[in-house]
């Protein structure tokens, strides 16, 4: 069976309006979407993605979670191209797996912040379930390495304004990312550098990871640290970015 709409000149034209108003914001909403990576309430906790800031300063960070294979290489990297300070997300179940290499990461100038005991996504779980992961983290990593962790990227970088509170609360600071490499994938070392460099400007947070499944990392890491060098960009810690600027954020509806 057909139907035939049939519609006045006036009606047609405030429905094509309509209908280019909702393509807009919806092409606004996507594009958000993929730009803002994290979001902050306007007056409590803050997540941290992005320096404001003139100076074409930086951050490497790394998440790690699996093996112990790739980070020696990447530690090597960062020494040869003298980045003294770069930070590393661990698992903690991880950590417990290798304390020699967290021990190893601290002893080479890196700071070591937590990214969960589980690598469970946290916006799955009930509140007492993240503050018992949150806290099991922090006393693990605390006993490795001497010194509590305050900064936190949560497993798979996944968060809302109910992860930022309970992180809050459990004295840690969120840290996401401005600028994704997309190394888990293992698209090729050329498609590394090419997510990294082009896009990264004065303030950002970079995303990499140190575990097994990463294969091309090592390899596209001295590229990438020659290029942004070649730019004028200089290397210093997320800690430092947070310090010397406000951070960008977004309001959580």
């Amino acid at each position: 069976m057909n139907f035939f709409w049939i519609f006045h000149a006036k009606r047609i034209k405030q429905l094509s309006l309509i209908i280019i108003a909702a393509f807009f914001t919806a092409g606004l909403l996507y594009v958000e979407r993929s730009q803002i990576a994290v979001f902050s309430t306007p007056d409590g906790p803050q997540a941290f993605y992005k320096a404001e800031t003139d100076d074409k300063q930086i951050a490497l960070t790394f998440n790690l979670s699996w093996g112990e294979n790739r980070i020696g290489p990447i530690l090597d990297i960062l020494d040869q191209k003298e980045v003294d300070h770069a930070n590393f997300f661990v698992s903690a179940s991880w950590a417990e797996r290798y304390p020699d290499v967290v021990a190893e990461i601290k002893e080479r100038g890196h700071s070591i912040g937590s990214h969960g005991y589980q690598y469970k996504d946290y916006t799955d779980w009930e509140d007492e379930k993240i503050r018992k992961d949150l806290n099991q983290s922090s006393q693990i990593l605390s006993e490795l390495t001497g010194d509590k962790p305050t900064l936190l990227r949560p497993p798979n970088g996944s968060f809302d304004k109910r992860i930022l509170e309970l992180a809050d609360k459990q004295g840690y600071s969120v840290i996401h990312w401005s600028i994704n490499s997309k190394d888990y994938q293992n698209p090729g070392v050329d498609a590394i550098v090419n997510a990294v460099v082009p896009e990264t400007t004065s303030g950002d947070v970079i995303l990499f990871h140190a575990s097994d499944s990463v294969k091309q990392t090592h390899k596209a890491l001295p590229i990438i640290i020659d290029q942004l060098r070649g730019k004028g960009f200089t290397f210093t810690s997320v800690e430092d970015l947070m310090a010397s600027t406000k951070s960008d954020n977004q309001e959580i509806k």
